[in-house]
């Protein structure tokens, strides 16, 4: 069964909204700047892809609460969907859940309720009682995973309608993290080049609304394909890639050949990106007309949990406009094969079909959506 698509919504560094973030992702623009959510002076990495709406609403608890009921309500709002009276339910994916406003009330001493760290009292505000919440935290993959969830569930028939989202913002302790074992310390993501130094946070939000037989969808969900197969705590393995991709064909029943465009997870970090064009390569093999193969990181970072599903929707907006947008820097870009194309500038996307969206996570926790032009 195909799902439709028909209402997105997206908060990134480069955008408050979807046609904001696409436009700039075309114009060749990245919300790369100095890092103001900590001291700098404790890090080696100084950059980061920050939301800056600090300067308006200052420090705060729950900023990815709040980006999340935005965009929730903003895709509910562009799919013009009356929730009254329907089965419905939203399904978040998330790396970091609301750690950043356990670090303020450990830090600064800014209070915080329980109640409100999780995702549900922020999602249901303004929605209906009845609507409910569940919560992934699947690591980068998470909001593909709270995708596959949300289409499993209205195949099933258990739910009428169903919102799949992302939400993350940047944390201490993770940035910390991510700047010791990162070894050459990054100050901006280089996806796919020859001279990438590592990942970089980023902080955004993003929703989509999945509905059964719509009339006219933004576009149809084809599969969600999954694997975990728990290599190492960070290092991705290429078989365990492999499977979530082969799994996401075989439920689509959309084979290798037929996929135009692949948005690859590509974190910038060494190995990552040699392991994921490895694997795309095996799994692409028998194609014999182009793949192009972009990202969206360069431009606004890691997102972590919501990473997935940004890069669904930026295929959704590719799709709409007919025009892909390049992998922004790609200067000196790592040796891929005959049939990868890693675009460096935008492409016509007239007529490309269907579209392939990479998300891995730390431990092999693996999500691979499919996607086709309505």
């Amino acid at each position: 069964m195909s799902i439709g698509i028909t209402g997105v919504a997206v908060k990134t560094c480069i955008g408050n909204n979807v046609d904001e973030y696409y436009q700039a992702l075309c114009q060749l623009k990245d919300g790369n700047s100095p890092l103001k959510a900590f001291d700098e002076d404790k890090f080696n990495t100084k950059h980061a892809y920050e939301i800056d709406d600090r300067k308006e609403l200052g420090e705060r608890p729950y900023r990815a609460s709040e980006w999340l009921q935005e965009v929730v309500e903003q895709a509910i709002e562009t799919a013009h969907l009356d929730l009254s009276n329907k089965k419905c339910a939203v399904f978040v994916g998330t790396g970091l859940r609301e750690l950043r406003s356990v670090e303020l009330w450990h830090n600064k001493k800014m209070p915080i309720s329980m109640e409100r760290l999780h995702f549900g009292k922020a999602v249901t505000k303004n929605l209906p009682d009845n609507i409910q919440v569940y919560t992934f935290c699947n690591a980068c993959s998470a909001s593909n995973f709270a995708l596959g969830m949300a289409m499993d569930m209205l195949e099933s028939g258990e739910l009428d309608c169903a919102i799949a989202a992302g939400t993350d913002s940047i944390t201490e302790s993770m940035f910390g993290l991510l700047d010791r074992v990162n070894p050459m310390n990054p100050q901006s993501l280089r996806s796919f080049n020859q001279d990438r130094r590592g990942v970089i946070m980023g902080e955004g939000a993003a929703a989509v609304v999945l509905e059964k037989n719509p009339v006219k969808p933004k576009a149809w969900l084809r599969s969600v394909g999954f694997s975990c197969d728990a290599y190492q705590d960070t290092a991705p393995e290429q078989s365990g890639l492999v499977t979530a991709m082969s799994d996401a064909s075989q439920r689509s029943k959309i084979a290798p050949a037929d996929i135009d465009a692949l948005f690859v997870h590509g974190t910038g970090t060494i190995l990552n990106d040699e392991v994921e064009l490895a694997a795309s390569n095996q799994f692409f093999s028998d194609k014999t007309n182009d793949l192009f193969v972009t990202g969206v990181k360069p431009n606004i970072g890691h997102t972590s949990g919501a990473s997935g599903l940004v890069s669904v929707i930026t295929a959704i907006m590719s799709l709409q406009n007919n025009e892909v947008p390049p992998i922004f820097g790609l200067e000196n870009p790592i040796e891929g094969s005959t049939q990868i194309k890693l675009l460096a500038k935008s492409i016509s996307a007239e007529t490309i079909q269907n579209i392939q969206v990479n998300a891995f996570g730390f431990g092999g926790v693996n999500a691979v959506a499919v996607i086709s032009r309505s």
